[in-house]
C-alpha cells in the first residue's frame, strides 16, 4: 500500500511537472515557427515573381514595372525615332526590358539565399502586419546585398541582347546624343536597369505576397496558412 501510494505520487508530481513546462516549450519555439513560415512565405511570393517577370514581354508589357531608358533620354522620342530609323536604337526598350526579364530568370537564387538568411526579430509583427510587411522587411535588410548580385546578371543580359551595342552608337552620335541628356554610358545604363528592375521585382514580391495572405491555401501553400491565418 505505501509503495502504491509512492508510485501514485510520484507519478502525479511527473504530470504535474510536464505541464508546467510545456507553456515554455510553447513559447520558446513558436518564434522559430514563425520565423520559417514568413522566410516560406517570401520564398514563394519570390519564386511566383520571378517565374512570372521571366515571361517574354514580362517587363514590357506591365506599365507598372516597365523598364525605360535612363534621365530625359526615356522622354526623348524624337532622337529615338530618328536614331531607331537609322538603325542604330531599334526596338531598344523593348530589349532592355527582355535583359531585366532574362536577369529575373536567373535570379531565384540570389534571392534564396537572402530570404535563407534573414533573422527575423520580429516574426509576429511582419505576420501580422500590411500586406507587403515581409516583402518590405526584406528589401529594407538586403535589398543593397541583392542590388549588388544582380547587377553581374543585368550586365550579362544587356550583352546578350546587344543594348550596349546600340548605345554606343547613340554615343557616337555626339551632339545628338548630348540632347537626350542623362547617362548613356555602359555604367549609366547598367544601373538604370538594374534599379528599375529590382523596383519591378520586389513589386512583383508584394503582390505575391498580397495574394499569399488573401489566399494562404492557394494552390497548396499550406505552410503559408500557418502564418497568414488560413
Amino acid at each position: 500500500m505505501i509503495i502504491r501510494t509512492l508510485i501514485t505520487a510520484s507519478l502525479t508530481a511527473t504530470a504535474l511537472s510536464g505541464l508546467a513546462l510545456q507553456p515554455v516549450a510553447i513559447a520558446a519555439t513558436a518564434p522559430l515557427v514563425q520565423g520559417f513560415s514568413v522566410k516560406g512565405a517570401l520564398a514563394g511570393a519570390s519564386d511566383s515573381a520571378l517565374d512570372k517577370l521571366s515571361a517574354p514581354g514580362a517587363f514590357y508589357d506591365d506599365k507598372a514595372v516597365r523598364v525605360l531608358l535612363p534621365g530625359p533620354l526615356r522622354k526623348a522620342s524624337k532622337i529615338l525615332r530618328f536614331t531607331s530609323n537609322a538603325g542604330l536604337t531599334k526596338d531598344i526598350t523593348k530589349n532592355i526590358n527582355k535583359a531585366a526579364g532574362l536577369a529575373a530568370q536567373e535570379a531565384k537564387p540570389i534571392f534564396r539565399s537572402a530570404i535563407d538568411g534573414l533573422t527575423l526579430q520580429s516574426g509576429v509583427g511582419i505576420a501580422t502586419g500590411g500586406k507587403t510587411a515581409a516583402t518590405d522587411y526584406l528589401r529594407s535588410t538586403s535589398g543593397t546585398e541583392l542590388r549588388t548580385k544582380m547587377r553581374p546578371l543585368i550586365t550579362a543580359a544587356l550583352t546578350e541582347v546587344g543594348v550596349y551595342d546600340q548605345m554606343s552608337k547613340l554615343q557616337s552620335l555626339g551632339p545628338v546624343a548630348s540632347l537626350a541628356g542623362g547617362d548613356i554610358s555602359a555604367d549609366g545604363i547598367t544601373d538604370s536597369v538594374t534599379d528599375q528592375a529590382m523596383d519591378g521585382i520586389f513589386n512583383y514580391i508584394g503582390r505575391e505576397e498580397a495574394n499569399f495572405r488573401k489566399n494562404p491555401l492557394d494552390k497548396g501553400k499550406g505552410a503559408l496558412g500557418k502564418i497568414f491565418g488560413g
